[in-house]
This record gives C-alpha cells, sequence and structure tokens, in this order.
C-alpha cells in the first residue's frame, strides 16, 4: 500500500450537511481533511528522531570505526550529505518521490516544494511535516552508504556521487514503493518503513561503490581496527532511540498500529542484538561491544520493512534470525568473496533489508497492516517480497555502477595513496583530532 493510500485511508470519511442529511436532497460527501493535532505532534517528533539518526547517530557511529586519522572526514562526510540531501530533497526530490501518480516516477509539479503552504495537507498532518519526514529519510540512505567507502574516497567525488544518486536511485525506487501509482506499492510489496527503499538500496549500492573503488592501502596486511568504540555504542544507541521515528513515524498517524511498531521494533532489535552476541561468542571465544552493537543495527534494519505488518511473535523470530544472518554475512561472506566493505554496510544493511523484506511475506498478519503473509495462508507474499527485493537490487546496482564510473571518469573517484596513508582528515580536511 502507497504512503499516499494510507494517508488517505486514514483520514477519509462520508458526511453531509445536516440541512442535505435531514432533506435527504443529495448523496454524503467527503469530508475535508482536518489538522489532527496529536498525529501531527508524533510526526514533528518522529522527524526529529530520524534526524538524531544521521546527526549524530551514523556520525558517530561510524567515525567510531575508522581509523583515528579518518574521523573527522567520516564525520564531515555525514554532516555535510545530511546538507546535501535537504536542499535536493527540496529542489527535486520530494517531486519525483511524491507529485504525480506514474508507475516509475513522480512528476515536476513540487519542484521547490511549489504549491506547499501552512494551511496544505497530507492526511491529519500538514504536508511541510510528511515532506521533512521524508527528507529525513532521504538523507540517512546516502550518509549510510558512506560507510563502505570509508577511508579512501575522495569529498568531492562523494558528494558528487551522493547528489546524482538521491535524484536517479532513491527517488525512483521511493515512489516505486510509497509513491501513488507506485508499481511495487501497487502490486502488493509490503515495506511499512524502507526495507527496499532505504536498507537494501544503500546496502548493494554501497557494495557495487567498494567494489569499484577497491581495497584500502593495507587491507588484509595492517591493523585497521576502529579508534574509538566508545563513539560506536553512542551511535548506536542514538540509531535505536531514533529508529522509533524511522518505525512507528511511518504510520504517519498515532494510533495502535504506530504502538505496536514501536514494540516489535524494541523486540526483534533486542534479540538481533543478542544472535549475534551468542553467535560470536560462540565462534570466537568473546563477546565484543563492537559485535552486540552491529546486530542491534541489523535487527533495526531487519524489523523496518515488517514493523507495521507483523505480530510480536514474528519480531521475535525475524530479529533472531538477523542477528545470526548479518553475523555470517560480515565475518564469513564478506571474506570469502574478498571485498572491502569497510563498516559493513553490505552486510548488515544489505543483507539485513533483504532479511527483513522476505520475512516480513511471512509473518504479515493481516490483523496488524490488512495483509496476511504466508502463516496466514497468503503464500503468494513471498513472491511479492521477492519480486521487490530483486527490483531494487538490479536498479539500485546497474545506475550505481553507471554513476560511479561516470564520476569516476571526470572527477577520479579514490585519492592519491600517500593521502590516504597519510589519513583523510589532514590530506582533504587540513585537520586532525587533538
Amino acid at each position: 500500500m502507497s504512503y499516499l493510500a494510507r494517508r488517505l485511508g486514514a483520514t477519509a470519511a462520508v458526511t453531509a450537511t445536516v440541512t442535505a442529511a435531514f432533506l435527504g436532497l443529495a448523496e454524503p460527501a467527503l469530508a475535508a481533511e482536518t489538522l489532527d493535532s496529536g498525529d501531527t505532534a508524533w510526526m514533528l517528533t518522529s522527524s526529529l528522531l530520524v534526524l538524531l539518526m544521521t546527526i549524530p547517530g551514523v556520525a558517530l557511529f561510524y567515525g567510531g570505526m575508522v581509523r583515528k586519522k579518518n574521523v573527522l572526514s567520516t564525520l564531515m562526510q555525514s554532516f555535510a550529505v545530511c546538507c546535501m540531501a535537504s536542499i535536493i530533497w527540496m529542489v527535486i526530490g520530494y517531486s519525483l518521490a511524491f507529485s504525480g501518480e506514474g508507475p516509475l516516477i513522480g512528476d515536476l509539479g513540487q519542484l521547490f516544494l511549489a504549491g506547499i503552504g501552512v494551511d496544505s495537507m497530507s492526511g491529519t498532518i500538514p504536508e511541510s511535516v510528511f515532506m521533512m519526514f521524508q527528507m529525513t529519510f532521504a538523507i540517512i540512505t546516502p550518509a549510510l552508504i558512506t560507510g563502505a567507502v570509508a577511508e579512501r574516497i575522495k569529498f568531492s567525488s562523494l558528494m558528487v556521487l551522493m547528489a546524482l544518486w538521491l535524484v536517479l536511485v532513491y527517488a525512483p525506487i521511493t515512489h516505486w514503493v510509497w509513491g501513488s501509482g507506485g508499481f511495487l506499492g501497487g502490486a502488493g510489496v509490503l515495506d511499512f518503513a524502507g526495507g527496499t527503499v532505504v536498507h537494501i538500496n544503500s546496502g548493494v549500492a554501497a557494495l557495487v561503490l567498494c567494489l569499484v573503488l577497491g581495497k584500502r592501502v593495507g587491507y588484509g596486511r595492517e591493523n585497521l581496527s576502529p579508534h574509538n568504540l566508545t563513539l560506536t555504542m553512542i551511535g548506536a544507541s542514538l540509531l535505536w532511540v531514533g529508529w522509533f521515528g524511522f518505525n512507528a513515524g511511518s504510520e504517519l498517524a498515532a494510533d495502535g498500529r504506530a504502538g505496536m511498531a514501536m514494540a516489535v521494533t524494541q523486540i526483534a532489535t533486542a534479540a538481533a542484538a543478542l544472535a549475534w552476541m551468542f553467535a560470536e561468542w560462540m565462534m570466537r571465544g568473546k563477546p565484543s561491544v563492537l559485535g552486540i552493537a552491529s546486530g542491534a543495527i541489523a535487527g533495526l534494519v531487519a524489523i523496518t520493512p515488517a514493523s507495521g505488518f507483523v505480530l510480536p511473535g514474528g519480531a521475535l523470530i525475524l530479529g533472531l534470525v538477523a542477528g545470526v544472518g548479518c553475523f555470517f554475512a560480515v565475518t564469513w561472506l564478506k571474506h570469502k568473496l574478498g571485498y572491502d566493505d569497510a563498516l559493513d554496510v553490505f552486510g548488515v544493511h544489505g543483507v539485513g533489508g533483504i532479511i527483513g523484506a522476505v520475512l516480513t511475506g511471512v509473518f504479515a498478519a493481516e490483523a496488524v497492516g490488512g495483509t496476511p503473509g504466508l502463516l496466514e495462508g497468503n503464500s503468494a507474499q513471498i513472491g511479492l517480497q521477492l519480486y521487490g527485493v530483486g527490483v531494487t537490487i538490479v536498479y539500485s546496482a546497474v545506475v550505481t555502477f553507471i554513476l560511479a564510473k561516470l564520476v569516476g571518469a571526470v572527477m577520479g573517484l579514490r585519492v592519491e595513496e600517500d593521502e590516504e596513508r597519510e589519513g583523510l582528515d589532514i590530506s582533504l580536511h587540513g585537520e586532525s583530532v587533538a
């Protein structure tokens, strides 16, 4: 179900004027959309929570995982992407994603947010609030990608690449899933809060970019360990808290479904964190801080598409599967295939998003989201979920590869080897951590 359909479904009501009803002279008419102050307050809060996920959440989570000589450049990437994505969303991104009713892309009717005023409504909330909520999604998605190419990408090239990616990859996929007339949402693909749009999309793009860019100097030979896991744990904790806005906020209302989305988010996250911790404990002999934090993020990612469709029991199983599955993606698959995904964006967001999207088709409960899953007799939902996953993977991979090659040919993607050895803080930004 598209965002537009959910917004209209939440607010449409059949009414008539007292005179018409009394005289029987007219059919009842749809009431005009009216502001709900409770829904609006919740969505204002949710928008702030999702923004918190990027600055400072992702910034600190990633900043602690790189080497000390690259911490400022990593923080800079998240902060600058936040600024850039905000403007692109205002200028063209929102219009492409949410205006118009085409199956593939929106139109240009809301360039520069044309038509959005203080009285513009989106269901029971101001359209400005809906636009801002969606802007925070557009901010965090490219910010996630930066973790895969940390410590070696040119800052200028990253900014240009992510700007193009937002317009040509993120906006179209957002429209396909959530926009009015989007073909994936119209086909019945379930994605409540961004399993395909945000996580599979960013995870696949991250994998493509780290393959195009190549491995860091010294990868597999030198110590590339995180320099400050305290920052990483703080960032993970901020992500966890902010994610309630991400998932429960995607209901666009303060109601029972939002409450259930919040509950299953907590359950799946805790389950995944413990699953990763115990898997690591058994395989490596010790449970690590980085491990349990990564497991929590894996659970948050996996429950994202399912959060508005599943009950607590399904969330528990989904979290356990995601924790173990992402652990093996990071510790085994990455080394087996030999790619240098610096901060494990594909292993956590790509793999976790795929797990969550597919298991949404298994555990979806009609009582929660109106659509049954495999366990309630709707085996076709699995096929629809795989269809959504496949389309997202192929489109994101192909277009990201083309953009990376284009930007690389024009500007170059990677810093010089001596700049990489010196560290990007000094070589690109002229600063260092004291």
